[in-house]
């Protein structure tokens, strides 16, 4: 019995023998199919360039512009406040962004100790004028009958009418003075102009030497002052155009620069400049922010996106796609800034392909492959043209 079993069974393969060797020649065979299939597609990526966007800059003369920020400002901003002894405020008759004329009264202070001082100085006057009179006529009178008085009195008379008429004079200068501590009282305009700020209250004890009572835009001039870079000052000229913008005010103000700072500020590298607008616009206010672009002449050249000019230690270049769709290094010398990019002065004669963005992730000599639809890029006197900051916006470096 046991031998007619055992006999079988030790002839035919064991049931988990079969499943083990039936499931590793599965997994054998899906490693391969994996990684034969895997390897063909990276294969394939390697072999194709990077494709990439280039724009074709057209030479001619640009337009170069300098821009600035700045505060629009009172040309010449007035402190007004108290000349006299000072005193209570006692009236304010004008408010900020009031028009007003030279001599226009601004405040009034209390005027009662100043008009006591005048009463009692004219009273003062009158009583010295009558006494000099007497002393003037005393002395006509011994003039004319010489002989009968003495020397002693006659030149006693002389010398009272002479003391009496200097009397006068003196009296004279303490009524004037008494009459300009009186005017104080009323704070004045000291030229045509706009009341920028009021500081002055009714009841306010107003002193010499404090805080001003108004500020005053003199003859309403308002101005846009702002700082410039270093190297763009020696383009700018006195009497150039400059178009402000502000916010929230879309149409931009004409103005033009009446005044180049004379030093580069040694912190900031930085030169000052001030720049007239019209003052009839309410819209120009004082402290408000402003921004500048001025126009600064033309230069020969062609218009880049900044995305396509680079800089390291051998200095600034552009990457160029020769006809062979190779990159090639192309060093080039930027003369400005423009609103659509850079401008280029040197290094590009306007007919080269050049790569818009990304050309950092490129290697010089390696082979790419240009994105169908060159972008044009502005220059010069080109009409018509897509602009060179759109291009490099749209531009990419990829594979398909």
């Amino acid at each position: 019995m046991n031998e007619a079993l055992s006999g079988p069974r030790s002839g035919r393969p064991s049931r988990g023998l079969v499943i083990g060797v039936a499931v590793g020649l599965a997994l054998a065979g899906a490693l391969v199919w994996r990684f034969g299939h895997s390897s063909s597609p990276g294969a394939k990526d390697a072999n194709v360039p990077p494709l990439v966007t280039v724009v074709v800059p057209s030479y001619g003369n640009v337009t170069s512009t300098v821009s600035l920020t700045g505060e629009i400002s009172a040309r010449n901003d007035m402190p007004i406040g108290v000349e006299g002894d000072g005193g209570r405020i006692a009236a304010v008759l004008v408010e900020p962004g009031d028009r007003v004329r030279r001599g226009q009264v601004l405040a009034r202070l209390n005027p009662l100790t100043a008009q006591s001082q005048v009463d009692s100085a004219a009273a003062a006057l009158d009583e010295l004028r009558a006494n000099a009179s007497a002393a003037q006529a005393e002395y006509v009178r011994a003039q004319g009958a010489r002989d009968s008085f003495s020397a002693e009195e006659f030149e006693r008379r002389r010398t009272l009418a002479v003391a009496a008429q200097a009397k006068v004079k003196a009296a004279e200068a303490q009524l004037a003075e008494a009459n300009t501590r009186w005017q104080r009282t009323t704070v004045v305009a000291p030229s045509d102009g706009i009341v920028l700020t009021r500081a002055a209250e009714a009841g306010q004890i107003a002193l010499p030497g404090t805080a001003p009572l108004f500020r005053l835009a003199r003859d309403g001039e308002i101005e846009m002052r702002g700082q410039v870079a270093e190297q763009d000052v020696p383009r700018l000229r006195v009497g150039q155009t400059a178009l402000v913008r502000l916010d929230g005010v879309a149409q931009p103000f004409k103005g033009k620069i009446w005044q180049i700072g004379a030093i580069i500020d040694a912190a900031t590298r930085q030169g000052s400049v001030r720049i007239a607008l019209p003052a009839a616009d309410q819209n120009l206010r004082p402290g408000a922010f402003a921004r500048a672009q001025i126009q600064a002449g033309a230069t020969a050249g062609v218009v880049l996106p900044q995305t396509a000019v680079l800089s390291d230690e051998q200095g600034t270049y552009a990457l160029i796609v020769g006809a062979d769709d190779k990159v090639e290094r192309r060093a080039v010398t930027v003369a400005g800034a423009h609103s659509e990019g850079l401008v280029v002065s040197g290094g590009l004669t306007g007919n080269e392909r050049v790569v818009a963005i990304a050309g950092a992730f490129l290697r010089t000599g390696e082979q790419v492959q240009v994105a169908p639809g060159a972008l044009a890029s502005g220059g010069g006197d080109g009409g018509g043209k897509r602009s060179a900051a759109a291009a490099g916006a749209n531009a990419a470096v990829g594979t398909p």
